[in-house]
């Protein structure tokens, strides 16, 4: 028996190490790829230069613009599937009949499965045309655009998680809050909800990290221009789709392709630095 308990031990251990030995190759394979580019320009230059231009005479590889485009997307994504995510759960979780609830979460659930190409054709081809005949924008393409359909990406993920979290609250508060008065709404919003507030809180984050990492969406209906922009309708290019754009262009080898490396590990370390706040936000909530 407690052979076999060794073992299974073992096995977990030794999966764990393959995962986190995986993730460091990949991070030493970036930072080997992307650290030739540090020998052209200085770190400050390449963080906070304001052009992008890889292959003109001279080049310039600043990646300012992208980092502000990623930045931007992101946050208002963030700012229309948090109150979409977490309100879903609440009355998923809360409100809605067992029945109910049993048709809209499979159906929220659902919308995580559609992949991110078909997303960024419904954006083109649909949300496009209706942002540029209703706000008379010159292109539909554009920072409003990505966002949108980054937060359609990100709002399932957010439900999910804090769905599980409201579900995970004692019953005894909700009893004692109902016990001492509260109507259902008041223990919802003034006992549930805060008790939960460490997965909610972890929720946003993920769905945070869902966004800055997208790919084929802002590659597809963010418009493509390496530039800060001025208003929600100007087009950007955040990083991941100059990468994916630019990649298959870049010689091997070539400053080009240093640089793309070197904006992948920036990437890397913005989906890093949410993953570990999401978790610090969780361990500091747990300890409370």
């Amino acid at each position: 028996m407690r052979r076999n308990e060794y073992l299974i031990k073992a096995f977990f251990f030794l999966t764990a190490c393959v995962s986190v030995t995986i993730l460091a190759l990949i991070m030493i394979f970036l930072v080997k790829e992307g650290a030739p580019i540090l020998s052209h320009v200085t770190l400050k230059e390449f963080l906070f230069g304001q052009y992008w231009y890889p292959t003109d005479d001279p080049v310039a590889f600043g990646i300012f613009p992208l980092i502000v485009g990623t930045v931007s997307v992101t946050l208002i994504s963030t700012l229309v599937s948090v109150p979409l995510g977490v309100m879903t759960a609440v009355y998923i979780a809360e409100i809605a009949t067992d029945n109910l609830a049993a048709i809209i979460k499979p159906l929220v659930e659902l919308i995580a499965a559609i992949p991110s190409v078909v997303i960024g054709f419904f954006g083109m081809v649909v949300v496009s045309p209706f942002l540029q005949d209703t706000f008379g924008v010159p292109t539909g393409l554009n920072l409003f655009n990505a966002s949108l359909m980054l937060a359609f990406m990100a709002t399932p993920t957010i439900c999910s998680v804090t769905e599980d979290a409201i579900r995970s609250v004692p019953e005894s508060l909700k009893e004692a809050s109902l016990a001492l008065g509260a109507t259902h709404l008041e223990t919802i919003f003034k006992v549930t909800v805060p008790a939960a507030i460490s997965g909610i809180s972890t929720a946003i984050i993920l769905g945070m990290s869902r966004a800055v990492g997208e790919t084929m969406v802002v590659l597809m209906v963010a418009g493509g221009a390496a530039m800060n922009p001025h208003s929600l309708f100007d087009p950007v290019r955040p990083m991941p789709a100059s990468i994916a754009a630019e990649m298959g262009e870049a010689a091997f080898g070539s400053e080009h392709y240093n640089a793309l490396f070197a904006t992948g590990v920036v990437l890397f370390l913005f989906t890093l630095g949410f993953n570990l706040f999401a978790a610090w936000i969780a361990g500091r909530y747990n300890r409370k």
